[in-house]
C-alpha cells in the first residue's frame, strides 16, 4: 500500500510542476 501511495505522490508532484511551468509561460507571454 505505502509503495503505491508513494508512486501516486510522485505523479501528483510531476503534474503540479507541469501546471507551474505552464503558468510561467503565460506570465512571460503577457509581459
Amino acid at each position: 500500500m505505502s509503495s503505491v501511495l508513494k508512486k501516486r505522490r510522485k505523479k501528483m508532484r510531476k503534474h503540479k510542476h507541469k501546471k507551474l511551468r505552464r503558468r510561467q509561460k503565460f506570465l512571460r507571454r503577457r509581459s
